[in-house]
């Protein structure tokens, strides 16, 4: 449409400006070769869905089966096929990896059970629109209440609505336990009365200033005023291998909001070597509820126990605190992964 009104007001430009100083028959040529134009962008128009298909297509190794662009980010599913024949399921969000099905087990059985090993009457999920953490949550006969806040209504109509998705996260957006809540977490927390017993903070990376206010000091403090006495707040924090920096800069700013923290990481092959601090006024232990959740594949206790220890390249860095008025998070998740 845009190169159409060019050609048009090329053409009138032309016209008015040459027509008297053109012979009859190099006017022709002109109105020929501007219909050619015209007709090459018509065409152009009419294909162009055929052609941004098969472009998006070329950026993922499998085929797409669901795409969307929403108010907020693009949303694609692709779907494949194992060497070993399992079914290879994943999520991406303006084409970053979110789960892949074959092992992100591995990835919500080290967020969400940690979290658990104490009270859990009273649960809050940010982020995960896409259910899986809340599929963990929902392992407890005991939990009474989840509340979900996840700003894209679209994530979690397809994580409902998609039959793939749904049977991925065990249908939990449908359990009655459940409130769903779309809306902005940073906002939502600092007006939410509080009382939570598990706050599971599931968001994507801190690449840019929109998220890193997620990963920010004065959000660590309003989710620790959310927090029971005994309550448990773990936050994905990216990884210790890829984005060591940013890493510890997740750490060490929960621990400035007044909390008492711990890292742990965990291998997740579509991920690398993936970390997470769980944080609490009391000092929290990192041991598996008990009894243990019938399912796990991933966990026990020697594992979870040696998911504290990181080597001498993985270990704690001397970071800034990210703020509100100072992301450093950013540059630090900037600089770790644009070496990869």
């Amino acid at each position: 449409m845009v190169g159409v009104v060019n050609v048009a007001a090329a053409a009138l430009v032309a016209g008015w400006l040459f027509r008297p100083a053109l012979a009859p028959a190099t006017r022709r040529t002109v109105v020929a070769v501007l219909a050619g134009v015209v007709a090459v962008l018509a065409g152009a128009g009419l294909f162009s869905a055929r052609f941004e298909v098969s472009a998006r297509q070329a950026l993922f190794d499998d085929p797409i089966v669901h795409r969307e662009q929403t108010a907020y980010q693009e949303i694609v599913l692709t779907e494949s096929l194992t060497l070993t024949g399992r079914r290879d399921l994943r999520l991406f969000l303006d084409g970053d990896l979110q789960f892949s099905s074959v092992d992100e087990y591995r990835y919500h059985e080290a967020l969400v059970h940690p979290a658990m090993a104490g009270r859990h009457e009273r649960v809050l999920v940010l982020g995960g629109g896409d259910g899986l953490a809340l599929r963990e949550v929902l392992r407890y006969p005991d939990v009474r209440s989840v509340t979900l806040v996840e700003l894209d209504p679209a994530v979690v109509r397809m994580a409902r609505e998609d039959g793939r998705v749904a049977a991925l996260n065990g249908n939990a957006l449908d359990d009655p336990r459940v409130e769903v809540v779309t809306a902005d977490a940073f906002q939502w927390l600092r007006g939410s009365r509080g009382g939570f017993d598990v706050i599971v903070a599931d968001f994507p990376d801190p690449e840019s200033t929109a998220t890193a206010k997620l990963y920010s000091h004065e959000f660590y403090a309003i989710a620790a005023s959310a927090l029971t006495p005994s309550g448990r707040l773990v936050v994905q924090a990216g990884s210790p291998a890829f984005a060591r920096q940013a890493f510890w800069c997740i750490d060490a700013t929960v621990a400035a909001s007044g909390l008492q923290r711990i890292a742990y990481h965990v291998d997740v092959p579509s991920f690398g070597d993936w970390g997470f601090v769980l944080a609490g006024r009391e000092a929290p232990v990192i041991e598996l509820p008990r009894p243990v959740p019938e399912g796990l594949r991933s966990l026990d206790a020697p594992t979870l126990a040696a998911a504290t220890v990181f080597p001498p390249d993985r270990q704690r860095l001397d970071v800034d605190v990210s703020t509100l008025t100072d992301p450093r998070i950013v540059d630090y998740e900037r600089a770790g992964w644009g070496g990869y």
